[in-house]
């Protein structure tokens, strides 16, 4: 049973925060671009802060592959948050050593110390154990309250945790696990998966999960004219993992057995390339040469159709390349149908990543149920795996 923050002492107590502040710097000003991720921390950190615990909390940002990059140092994100907590936070000039012990040493009741980036120190990635003991000699209680990192076995995730005596999860990882939980088991009928992105092989896994628990499988994006292709439909261009097309042939067959419907798009958005500002056609079969590059009307008010009388629905990947406007339509459609299924009372999750990026760009965002804040992770956590950040939390 993984503790929440709530029934952890943690009063007085030096409080490690394991954070996601892996946020986007703008490259001239070094000012935080998007604050998404700092924003669904200050529950945690807030709570925190009036419980009077001595707050230190911990982050990596981009892949500075162990070495020291001032362009990827979290001061910006540490100047961010204190805007947003409207008191001082403190940055530490690294995440171990003489000089951060001294800081911590010195922390008072809710004051807050933002350490420097952990990827800077080749260890934390490598999950040594020195490391994470150093790291773990600065606290008395663990939290980990990064989603998007718990599928990681890196010292801030795992190694530094059995060496603190109180450990648990923050408000950010409890609210991944009640909405992601029920999708494995118990989920409301009509259940729906609606899949898309470029690869297959991403999602192959998912889809072995779920295919005995959903009633249906809308797939859209790159990935549908791999399975297109696995029922002999001409695809002309777009792009077709060949070597995946077995794999698909081998799903098809299984939902037919378990009888699960699986839904491909019926017309598609077609260009001769994949960019801006190219002459577009809705067509039902894509001619040789053309590419299909999203899902077309017919196929849009399909899904719709579906989604909005399902009572669970689990989103990943986008319809179609949805980051050029002509390419859109199909991914807001999803979207749209999904906030209005939410308004109708289904429970609807949408897994991180792109999918995730898209509900927040169309302002969709707070009108379905959940938004995952981990990509990989929920991916994962839905593949059934154990996730290495959770089981050492459960221990």
């Amino acid at each position: 049973m993984i503790r929440s923050i709530e029934q952890l002492e943690i009063a007085q107590k030096r409080l490690f925060i394991r954070v996601d502040f892996n946020v986007p710097l703008d490259k001239k000003t070094r000012q935080v671009k998007d604050d998404a991720r700092i924003r669904a921390a200050l529950p945690t950190i807030k709570y925190a802060i009036a419980k009077k615990a001595r707050v230190i909390l911990a982050s990596h940002l981009g892949r500075p592959d162990g070495k020291v990059v001032p362009e990827m140092s979290l001061e910006p994100a540490g100047a961010r948050l204190s805007q947003l907590l409207g008191q001082d936070v403190i940055f530490a000039d690294d995440c171990v050593g003489d000089g951060v012990k001294k800081l911590v040493g010195e922390l008072r009741e809710g004051q807050v110390l933002l350490l420097e980036n952990l990827r800077f120190h080749p260890e934390e990635e490598a999950n040594d154990d020195a490391f994470a003991r150093e790291l773990a000699a600065l606290c008395d209680v663990y939290v980990d309250d990064a989603f998007g990192t718990v599928h990681r076995a890196h010292a801030s995730t795992v190694g530094m945790v059995k060496h603190v005596p109180q450990r648990g999860a923050g408000f950010l990882v409890a609210a991944e696990l009640k909405h992601l939980q029920p999708l494995l088991k118990g989920a409301a009928k009509p259940y729906l998966a609606i899949l898309g992105g470029a690869k297959v092989s991403d999602k192959i896994k998912v889809i072995d999960q779920l295919m005995g628990k959903v009633d249906a499988l809308l797939i859209g994006g790159a990935m549908a004219y791999t399975f297109l292709s696995a029922r002999g439909v001409p695809v002309g261009a777009s792009r077709v993992e060949k070597d995946k097309i077995d794999v698909a042939r081998r799903i098809l067959e299984r939902a037919g057995q378990s009888r699960v419907e699986v839904l491909l798009p019926s017309d598609h958005v077609v260009a001769n390339e994949p960019k801006a500002g190219v002459a577009t056609r809705t067509v039902t079969q894509i001619p040789d040469g053309m590419l299909g590059l999203d899902i077309g009307p017919m196929a849009r008010e399909q899904y719709r159709q579906r989604i909005i009388g399902a009572r669970t629905i689990f989103w990943n990947g986008p319809m179609g390349m949805f980051e050029v406007p002509e390419f859109a339509p199909g991914t807001r459609a999803v979207a749209e149908a999904l906030a209005e299924a939410t308004k109708r009372g289904a429970r609807t999750v949408v897994g991180g990543g792109d999918s995730a990026a898209a509900i927040a760009e169309m302002g969709l965002a707070d009108k379905v149920t959940h938004v995952s804040t981990g990509g990989g992770a929920s991916l994962e956590f839905l593949e059934g795996r154990d996730l290495p950040g959770l089981k050492v939390l459960d221990e």
